[in-house]
Protein backbone atom coordinates (compact mmCIF):
# COMPACT_ATOMS: atom_id res chain seq x y z
CA UNK A 1 0.00 0.00 0.00
CA UNK A 2 1.62 3.27 -0.84
CA UNK A 3 2.68 5.51 1.71
CA UNK A 4 0.34 8.47 2.27
CA UNK A 5 2.76 10.79 4.26
CA UNK A 6 2.66 14.68 5.54
CA UNK A 7 4.66 16.31 2.63
CA UNK A 8 7.52 18.53 2.98
CA UNK A 9 6.86 22.03 1.87
CA UNK A 10 6.33 22.26 -2.03
CA UNK A 11 6.52 25.64 -2.86
CA UNK A 12 5.07 27.94 -5.66
CA UNK A 13 5.65 31.14 -5.69
CA UNK A 14 3.23 33.65 -5.30
CA UNK A 15 2.11 36.66 -3.79
CA UNK A 16 -0.09 38.06 -1.31
CA UNK A 17 -3.17 37.43 0.89
CA UNK A 18 -5.68 36.01 3.81
CA UNK A 19 -8.57 33.38 3.91
CA UNK A 20 -9.58 30.64 1.90
CA UNK A 21 -11.40 27.85 0.16
CA UNK A 22 -11.07 25.65 -2.87
CA UNK A 23 -12.12 23.12 -5.40
CA UNK A 24 -11.48 19.95 -7.25
CA UNK A 25 -12.22 18.78 -10.81
CA UNK A 26 -10.86 15.93 -12.40
CA UNK A 27 -8.38 15.23 -15.54
CA UNK A 28 -8.71 18.89 -16.79
CA UNK A 29 -7.06 22.24 -15.76
CA UNK A 30 -9.00 25.72 -16.45
CA UNK A 31 -7.72 28.90 -15.41
CA UNK A 32 -7.72 29.29 -11.51
CA UNK A 33 -10.18 30.55 -9.64
CA UNK A 34 -10.12 34.40 -9.73
CA UNK A 35 -8.29 35.12 -12.68
CA UNK A 36 -9.06 38.34 -14.53
CA UNK A 37 -7.67 39.32 -17.95
CA UNK A 38 -6.03 41.88 -15.22
CA UNK A 39 -4.64 39.01 -13.18
CA UNK A 40 -1.41 37.17 -14.29
CA UNK A 41 -1.03 33.50 -14.07
CA UNK A 42 2.52 32.29 -13.74
CA UNK A 43 2.95 28.49 -14.02
CA UNK A 44 5.77 26.83 -12.16
CA UNK A 45 7.79 24.22 -12.64
CA UNK A 46 7.88 21.54 -9.48
CA UNK A 47 7.97 18.17 -9.83
CA UNK A 48 5.77 17.97 -6.30
CA UNK A 49 5.52 14.71 -3.66
CA UNK A 50 3.61 11.84 -3.49
CA UNK A 51 1.81 12.79 -6.85
CA UNK A 52 0.53 16.35 -4.99
CA UNK A 53 2.51 19.44 -7.19
CA UNK A 54 1.30 22.96 -7.52
CA UNK A 55 1.34 24.03 -11.65
CA UNK A 56 0.33 27.41 -11.08
CA UNK A 57 -0.60 30.96 -9.18
CA UNK A 58 -2.67 33.50 -10.42
CA UNK A 59 -1.88 36.90 -8.81
CA UNK A 60 -4.35 39.64 -8.89
CA UNK A 61 -3.69 43.13 -10.55
CA UNK A 62 -1.89 45.71 -8.31
CA UNK A 63 -4.54 47.46 -6.27
CA UNK A 64 -4.56 51.37 -6.70
CA UNK A 65 -1.85 52.64 -3.35
CA UNK A 66 -3.62 52.52 -0.22
CA UNK A 67 -6.74 50.54 -1.29
CA UNK A 68 -7.22 46.70 -1.13
CA UNK A 69 -9.91 45.32 -3.39
CA UNK A 70 -11.89 42.96 -1.25
CA UNK A 71 -12.97 41.47 -4.48
CA UNK A 72 -9.39 40.46 -5.48
CA UNK A 73 -7.82 36.97 -4.61
CA UNK A 74 -4.56 35.09 -5.96
CA UNK A 75 -5.14 31.49 -6.73
CA UNK A 76 -2.81 28.15 -7.21
CA UNK A 77 -3.30 25.36 -9.68
CA UNK A 78 -2.74 21.71 -8.49
CA UNK A 79 -2.95 18.51 -9.23
CA UNK A 80 -3.07 14.91 -7.74
CA UNK A 81 -2.24 11.70 -9.49
CA UNK A 82 -2.98 8.34 -7.68
CA UNK A 83 -0.02 6.03 -8.61
CA UNK A 84 -1.13 3.29 -5.75
CA UNK A 85 -3.71 0.51 -6.91
CA UNK A 86 -6.65 1.51 -4.64
CA UNK A 87 -8.93 4.50 -5.13
CA UNK A 88 -7.89 7.38 -2.55
CA UNK A 89 -9.44 10.68 -1.15
CA UNK A 90 -6.91 13.09 -0.57
CA UNK A 91 -6.67 16.18 1.91
CA UNK A 92 -4.14 18.68 1.21
CA UNK A 93 -3.05 21.71 3.70
CA UNK A 94 -1.99 24.52 1.35
CA UNK A 95 -0.28 27.62 3.44
CA UNK A 96 0.28 30.75 2.83
CA UNK A 97 3.46 32.25 3.79
CA UNK A 98 6.29 35.29 3.86
CA UNK A 99 8.86 34.95 1.69
CA UNK A 100 10.73 34.10 4.85
CA UNK A 101 8.31 30.96 5.39
CA UNK A 102 6.29 32.96 7.90
CA UNK A 103 2.99 30.81 7.68
CA UNK A 104 0.11 33.80 7.97
CA UNK A 105 -3.21 31.91 7.33
CA UNK A 106 -3.71 28.15 5.39
CA UNK A 107 -6.74 26.76 4.12
CA UNK A 108 -7.56 22.84 3.75
CA UNK A 109 -8.62 21.04 0.18
CA UNK A 110 -9.98 17.51 0.24
CA UNK A 111 -10.22 15.86 -3.29
CA UNK A 112 -12.31 12.71 -3.41
CA UNK A 113 -12.45 9.42 -4.66
CA UNK A 114 -9.41 9.93 -6.83
CA UNK A 115 -9.05 6.15 -8.91
CA UNK A 116 -6.17 4.49 -9.20
CA UNK A 117 -3.89 6.07 -11.97
CA UNK A 118 -6.14 9.07 -12.30
CA UNK A 119 -5.56 12.52 -12.52
CA UNK A 120 -7.24 15.00 -10.84
CA UNK A 121 -6.67 18.89 -11.28
CA UNK A 122 -8.02 21.83 -9.03
CA UNK A 123 -7.58 25.35 -8.20
CA UNK A 124 -7.15 26.71 -4.18
CA UNK A 125 -8.26 30.29 -3.69
CA UNK A 126 -7.21 32.66 -1.01
CA UNK A 127 -9.41 36.08 -1.18
CA UNK A 128 -7.41 39.47 -0.51
CA UNK A 129 -9.10 41.42 2.72
CA UNK A 130 -9.63 44.93 3.06
CA UNK A 131 -6.98 46.77 4.44
CA UNK A 132 -3.02 46.51 5.16
CA UNK A 133 -0.51 44.64 7.65
CA UNK A 134 0.10 40.83 8.08
CA UNK A 135 -2.07 40.16 4.90
CA UNK A 136 0.29 41.99 2.73
CA UNK A 137 3.17 40.38 3.24
CA UNK A 138 2.23 36.95 2.47
CA UNK A 139 4.33 35.97 -0.27
CA UNK A 140 3.66 32.04 -0.90
CA UNK A 141 1.70 29.20 -1.33
CA UNK A 142 3.06 25.90 -0.22
CA UNK A 143 1.74 22.34 0.04
CA UNK A 144 2.59 21.48 3.72
CA UNK A 145 0.61 18.23 4.59
CA UNK A 146 -1.15 15.91 2.75
CA UNK A 147 -2.83 12.78 3.39
CA UNK A 148 -4.39 9.79 1.41
CA UNK A 149 -7.05 7.60 3.12
CA UNK A 150 -9.21 4.89 0.74
CA UNK A 151 -12.03 6.02 -0.48
CA UNK A 152 -14.08 3.31 0.39
CA UNK A 153 -13.33 3.98 4.22
CA UNK A 154 -13.45 7.91 3.92
CA UNK A 155 -15.90 10.47 4.95
CA UNK A 156 -18.52 11.28 2.94
CA UNK A 157 -18.54 14.28 1.53
CA UNK A 158 -20.54 17.69 2.22
CA UNK A 159 -23.93 17.15 0.94
CA UNK A 160 -23.74 13.17 0.66
CA UNK A 161 -23.94 9.87 3.12
CA UNK A 162 -22.20 6.95 3.25
CA UNK A 163 -24.29 3.26 1.98
CA UNK A 164 -24.69 2.48 6.12
CA UNK A 165 -26.68 5.38 6.69
CA UNK A 166 -24.04 7.39 9.44
CA UNK A 167 -21.06 9.52 8.44
CA UNK A 168 -18.18 10.29 11.22
CA UNK A 169 -15.85 13.07 10.75
CA UNK A 170 -12.97 14.74 13.26
CA UNK A 171 -12.57 18.07 13.78
CA UNK A 172 -9.47 20.28 14.64
CA UNK A 173 -9.38 20.09 18.19
CA UNK A 174 -7.71 21.97 21.69
CA UNK A 175 -4.32 21.88 22.68
CA UNK A 176 -3.31 23.13 25.76
CA UNK A 177 -0.07 22.34 27.70
CA UNK A 178 0.80 18.96 25.86
CA UNK A 179 -3.03 17.90 26.40
CA UNK A 180 -5.17 17.09 23.22
CA UNK A 181 -8.45 16.41 22.73
CA UNK A 182 -10.75 16.31 19.41
CA UNK A 183 -13.94 15.20 18.35
CA UNK A 184 -14.81 12.49 16.29
CA UNK A 185 -18.57 13.59 15.45
CA UNK A 186 -21.02 10.60 14.25
CA UNK A 187 -24.11 12.30 12.06
CA UNK A 188 -27.24 10.11 11.00
CA UNK A 189 -27.44 11.53 7.46
CA UNK A 190 -30.17 8.57 6.54
CA UNK A 191 -33.55 8.02 7.01
CA UNK A 192 -33.73 5.96 10.32
CA UNK A 193 -33.27 6.24 13.47
CA UNK A 194 -29.32 5.04 14.67
CA UNK A 195 -28.06 4.20 17.97
CA UNK A 196 -25.33 4.04 19.59
CA UNK A 197 -24.03 3.14 23.31
CA UNK A 198 -20.68 3.28 24.40
CA UNK A 199 -17.34 3.84 22.97
CA UNK A 200 -16.53 4.24 19.39
CA UNK A 201 -14.37 1.24 18.20
CA UNK A 202 -10.34 2.23 17.21
CA UNK A 203 -7.94 0.67 15.46
CA UNK A 204 -4.09 3.59 15.34
CA UNK A 205 -2.86 3.52 12.01
CA UNK A 206 0.37 4.40 11.12
CA UNK A 207 1.77 6.78 8.16
CA UNK A 208 1.25 3.71 6.06
CA UNK A 209 -2.50 2.84 7.53
CA UNK A 210 -1.27 -0.41 9.75
CA UNK A 211 -2.20 -0.78 12.97
CA UNK A 212 0.32 0.81 15.47
CA UNK A 213 1.80 -1.56 18.05
CA UNK A 214 2.24 -1.10 22.15
CA UNK A 215 -1.00 1.81 21.96
CA UNK A 216 -3.62 1.34 24.34
CA UNK A 217 -6.95 2.80 23.95
CA UNK A 218 -8.52 3.22 27.35
CA UNK A 219 -12.26 4.11 27.86
CA UNK A 220 -12.65 7.68 29.00
CA UNK A 221 -10.76 10.81 29.05
CA UNK A 222 -10.24 10.78 32.92
CA UNK A 223 -7.88 7.59 32.04
CA UNK A 224 -5.07 10.55 30.51
CA UNK A 225 -6.01 13.56 32.88
CA UNK A 226 -7.91 14.84 35.95
CA UNK A 227 -9.04 18.06 33.58
CA UNK A 228 -12.64 18.48 31.99
CA UNK A 229 -12.46 17.43 28.59
CA UNK A 230 -16.08 16.64 28.18
CA UNK A 231 -15.21 12.72 27.61
CA UNK A 232 -15.77 11.95 31.08
CA UNK A 233 -18.77 10.02 32.70
CA UNK A 234 -20.67 6.15 32.08
CA UNK A 235 -22.01 5.49 28.57
CA UNK A 236 -25.57 5.78 27.75
CA UNK A 237 -27.99 4.95 25.25
CA UNK A 238 -28.24 7.34 22.47
CA UNK A 239 -30.53 7.36 19.59
CA UNK A 240 -30.18 9.83 16.61
CA UNK A 241 -32.42 10.58 14.62
CA UNK A 242 -31.87 11.60 11.06
CA UNK A 243 -30.03 14.81 10.57
CA UNK A 244 -28.75 14.73 14.33
CA UNK A 245 -25.16 14.34 15.51
CA UNK A 246 -23.01 12.91 18.24
CA UNK A 247 -19.69 13.40 19.87
CA UNK A 248 -17.12 11.34 21.34
CA UNK A 249 -13.63 13.01 22.30
CA UNK A 250 -10.38 11.13 21.57
CA UNK A 251 -7.75 12.83 24.28
CA UNK A 252 -4.11 12.05 24.36
CA UNK A 253 -0.99 13.93 25.69
CA UNK A 254 2.22 14.30 23.25
CA UNK A 255 4.46 14.35 26.02
CA UNK A 256 8.03 12.05 25.68
CA UNK A 257 10.66 10.45 27.72
CA UNK A 258 11.90 7.16 27.21
CA UNK A 259 10.90 5.22 24.44
CA UNK A 260 9.99 5.38 20.83
CA UNK A 261 7.54 8.35 20.16
CA UNK A 262 4.39 7.47 18.30
CA UNK A 263 2.70 9.27 15.38
CA UNK A 264 -0.13 8.18 14.20
CA UNK A 265 -1.86 9.89 11.41
CA UNK A 266 -4.95 8.03 10.81
CA UNK A 267 -7.22 6.40 13.21
CA UNK A 268 -9.83 3.32 11.32
CA UNK A 269 -13.26 3.99 13.62
CA UNK A 270 -16.46 2.08 13.83
CA UNK A 271 -19.29 3.76 15.51
CA UNK A 272 -20.04 0.41 16.81
CA UNK A 273 -19.47 -3.13 17.13
CA UNK A 274 -20.38 -4.28 13.45
CA UNK A 275 -20.45 -0.70 12.07
CA UNK A 276 -18.92 0.24 8.67
CA UNK A 277 -15.30 1.64 9.27
CA UNK A 278 -14.57 4.84 8.31
CA UNK A 279 -11.29 6.79 8.27
CA UNK A 280 -10.39 9.95 9.95
CA UNK A 281 -6.74 12.11 10.38
CA UNK A 282 -6.67 13.08 13.83
CA UNK A 283 -2.89 12.84 13.64
CA UNK A 284 -2.37 11.54 17.09
CA UNK A 285 1.16 12.64 18.62
CA UNK A 286 0.92 10.23 21.33
CA UNK A 287 4.30 11.11 22.11
CA UNK A 288 6.31 8.43 24.49
CA UNK A 289 3.22 7.77 26.37
CA UNK A 290 1.63 5.06 24.33
CA UNK A 291 -1.72 5.91 25.46
CA UNK A 292 -4.65 7.52 23.73
CA UNK A 293 -8.25 7.86 25.60
CA UNK A 294 -11.31 7.67 24.02
CA UNK A 295 -14.98 9.18 25.24
CA UNK A 296 -18.50 7.44 25.43
CA UNK A 297 -20.51 9.00 22.69
CA UNK A 298 -23.16 11.74 23.42
CA UNK A 299 -25.81 13.07 21.25
CA UNK A 300 -25.03 16.73 20.46
CA UNK A 301 -26.81 19.85 21.10
CA UNK A 302 -29.38 20.16 18.78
Amino acid sequence: MRRATPLLPVLAAAALLATGCGSEHADSLSAPAGASPQSSVSPVSDPGLDGVRVTGVTLPPSPTPGIVSAHASISAAYEVVNDSSEALTYTVLFDFTTATGEKMTNTRQTVYDVGPGRTVRGTVEMPLTMGSGGDMNVAQVKVSEVTGVPAAEAPAAPGKCLPSGVNVTVDEGDAAMGLRVVGLWLENCGTADYQVEGYPRLTVLDADREPVDGVKVLQGGDAITTALTGSEGPPRPVTLKPGERARADLVWRNTTGAGRAVDAPYVRVRAKSGAAPVMVTPHLDLGTTGKLGVGPWKAAER
